[in-house]
């Protein structure tokens, strides 16, 4: 007989407003509980997801929802949010094809403020509502969650200083598990490590603490006193603890992010301030699940696991994934040139480098979450003479195309761009499919960009982009590679030479990318009902290889497939070079159309978009009738 659980009676936030400090102490438990059996089967992001429970639940309880609005930062850490805003049936479709985000998403749910996704822009988000609040006169909560690592982000720095400039009323919750998807670095979690340790700090801010809770009305005095104890606080404590209220934002001491208790008494006082507030909140990442208090970094993000052992429930991989292969081409070429050097932003594991930084410590840089930082520093190594590889995922590489543009484009600077995850990347949707990088980087004067089509291509590309002068783009998708035979020694690629991989003079199929071999099973296909189809891999997204478009111009059809936005993509770069040749060939481009894309295995979504074999056949017969 089933046990009843609290959760199975909370259908929305105010149902928890009933509940003790114990009761919602055992609710947090449950929900724990509920997140691990659930992504055992989906997949998800754990460690983060069950370090935040407590937080969720006692803010949630203390709120009136969606009056009050919770922005959560990247929304990792949502998955307790949406067990307890009316979600809990649908939560087994978590990140599922026609489930439920693995993110906040406001088409979703009322509950979601805004579609999280990239780290440090809750607080710029935050910080809009509350002005907004000033402008009407309004009196809702605002609140952003935010992590340590998020913090570090260019973006978060800048809101800050406006909200302290502006004494906007809102709250920061600050998640402090000192790890973001690899170990945090920099300057500001040594900050975070020392007010965590400092034990002077602490003291001082609880006397902070007990006048909050003795003097008058809350929101008065609690900001006036924090106004007027900022400067002797400096004295008292050392001077690196004081940053956040330099800024004119009032910090908590260190509270423990699993103490319900703790948090709803800290919380319910800065609710009510009418200026900013940080409340500096220490958990654990993985909080109640053993395997993912053990490996936080691999239980970050995961597929199905087994629930007992933690450990991964997979099928036997017949090749390697392209991030292995890349990790260990990159090795290889640093063992063969001391100049170069990786450069990753809080990726290490998830963008293949953690042989190299093994291998090579003193050549490897952990920037943090922090893009454009990456892409500057790039810049800077290169003029020094060395040969930096930025490696980061193609929807994060969007966070510094002017970085990209004005300091290494434009000088053109021998920077690599290895961008992991380009194309369709699955269950974690929108957010982070990577289809813009060919229409930012092919648009950018002396970048040139490479698409390989398998995992041998992908070391001869790295191999030729280290060797070529100025700025290279090297994208490549996610996942199990194609299982083409690794080389020996990497080999250079002529510069905008496409290489034909099936033979037709029917119609001509001009695949960037994995899209080749979709494209070649297209080609199987037509052969069949006597539509003989050739099939370029065409390596090169710029420079475009012009002898072979024209050669396709002399066909029936011309073809382009990519997996990426049609928009300013590969295919319209061909288009453009027809007529300029001034062909009077049909064409048609295939690519991802002016939509965003849902979430799902990358099969089923390639098949929706009609980029499977079976899809790109339809269209070539379509187009030819």
């Amino acid at each position: 007989m089933d046990v009843p659980r609290i959760l199975d009676a909370i259908s929305s936030p105010d149902d928890l407003k009933v509940l003790t400090n114990e009761e919602l102490a055992i609710l947090a438990a449950e929900i724990r509980q509920e997140i691990v059996a659930t992504t055992s089967v989906t997949g998800g992001h754990v460690a983060s997801s069950l370090g935040a429970v407590d937080i969720i639940v006692a803010l949630e309880s203390l709120l009136t929802m969606p009056r009050d609005r919770v922005v959560f930062d990247v929304g990792h850490q949502a998955y307790a949010h949406k067990l307890l805003t009316g979600r809990r049936e649908a939560f087994k479709t978590l990140r599922c094809y026609g489930g439920i985000s693995g993110f906040t998403k406001p088409t979703e749910s009322p509950y979601d403020v805004h579609f999280s996704g990239h780290a440090s822009d809750s607080l710029s988000i935050a910080t809009g509502l509350a002005k907004a609040r000033q402008l009407k006169g309004t009196g809702e909560k605002v609140v952003a969650l935010i992590g340590d690592a998020s913090l570090s982000g260019g973006m978060a720095f800048e809101a800050l200083n406006y909200m302290g400039n502006e004494q906007l009323p809102l709250v920061i919750i600050l998640n402090d598990n000192e790890m973001s998807i690899s170990r945090n670095v920099g300057a500001l979690m040594k900050h975070l490590g020392n007010i965590r340790a400092n034990g002077h700090y602490r003291e001082a801010r609880e006397g902070l603490q007990e006048a909050m809770e003795s003097g008058g009305p809350v929101a008065r005095s609690l900001l006036s006193l924090g106004k007027k104890m900022k400067e002797s606080f400096k004295q008292m404590v050392i001077p690196d603890t004081m940053i956040f209220e330099a800024l004119g934002i009032v910090c908590t001491h260190p509270v423990d992010g699993h103490n319900i208790a703790e948090l709803r008494s800290i919380l319910s006082l800065v609710l009510e301030m009418d200026g900013p507030a940080l409340v500096h909140v220490v958990t654990r990442k993985g909080e109640g699940y053993e395997p993912a208090r053990r490996d936080p970094e691999r239980f970050h993000g995961t597929g199905p696991y087994d629930i007992a052992s933690g450990e991964a429930v997979k099928k036997a991989a017949v090749a390697p994934t392209y991030t292995e292969v890349f990790g260990r081409a990159i090795s290889a070429e640093a063992a063969r040139d001391e100049d170069v050097v990786a450069i990753t932003a809080a990726m290490g594991g998830g963008t293949g480098l953690k042989g190299f930084a093994a291998e090579f410590p003193e050549r490897f840089v952990d920037v943090g979450i922090a893009e454009e930082q990456a892409v500057g520093l790039a810049a800077g190594l290169s003029c020094g003479g060395k040969k930096p590889v930025v490696a980061l995922y193609s929807t994060f590489m969007q966070r510094a195309v002017d970085q990209m543009i004005i300091d290494c484009a434009l000088p053109a600077e021998n920077v690599v761009f290895a961008l992991d995850r380009a194309g369709l990347v699955g269950d974690d949707g929108p957010t982070h499919h990577g289809v813009f990088d060919m229409v930012y980087m092919r648009m950018v004067p002396h970048m040139r960009v490479l698409a390989p089509s398998d995992e041998a291509e992908l070391v001869h590309g790295l191999h030729t982009a280290l060797a070529l002068p100025g700025p290279v783009s090297l994208r490549y998708p996610r996942g199990e590679a194609e299982g083409a035979c690794l080389p020996d020694a990497p080999q250079m690629l002529e510069v905008g030479k496409s290489r034909t991989v099936r033979e037709g003079d029917d119609v001509a199929l001009l695949a960037f990318g994995r899209m080749v071999g979709c494209a070649r099973g297209a080609a199987e296909l037509l052969a069949a009902e006597g539509i003989e189809c050739r099939v370029v891999d065409m390596r090169w997204v710029k420079p475009l290889d012009e002898e072979a478009i024209a050669a396709a111009a002399a066909t029936q059809l011309v073809v382009t497939v990519e997996e990426g936005v049609i928009a300013g993509g590969a295919g319209q770069g061909v288009l453009e070079v027809l007529a300029r040749q001034g062909a009077a060939a049909a064409a048609l481009t295939l690519g991802i159309p002016d939509q965003f894309v849902g979430q799902g295995p990358v099969g089923q979504l390639f098949a929706d978009l009609g980029l499977d074999a079976p899809g790109i056949a339809a269209s070539v017969r379509a187009a030819l009738k």
